[in-house]
């Protein structure tokens, strides 16, 4: 088995009105139940870039912390799904499903395999 990460870009959900969450979010929600009944779920969850509270942070190699990255960016993640399936077939299949519930397009990356963990 393989872990994929699932995710998509901060801001592709932005066209939704109030009245469109409370569907988006049970039928997000139904899409991670299914994940993990199927036994393939890992980890789910959104970035908070909302809250004026929001720190984000930069550590460099010497330990250095600077602010960043801003979450004015285009680049940043809006949230993420991670599976454990056998073929990159499967992922993105959970990812078409994560896609139709979340009304947004999906990228799809394998982690390096490390086997340490398994």
């Amino acid at each position: 088995m393989a872990k994929y990460l699932i995710s998509f870009e901060k801001g592709a959900m932005d066209h939704f009105t109030e009245e469109d969450w409370p569907e988006v979010g049970k039928a997000s929600n139904a899409v991670e139940q299914e994940a993990k009944d199927a036994g393939v779920f890992v980890f789910a969850g959104g970035l908070d870039y909302v809250d004026d509270d929001v720190e984000a942070a930069v550590v460099a190699v010497d330990g250095v912390v600077t602010d960043g990255p801003y979450p004015e960016s285009k680049e940043l993640i809006g949230g993420v799904m991670i599976v454990d399936v056998p073929t990159r077939e499967e992922a993105l299949k959970w990812a078409a499903k994560n896609a139709a519930a979340c009304r947004c397009a999906q990228d799809v990356r394998k982690f390096m395999y490390d086997q340490e963990i398994d």
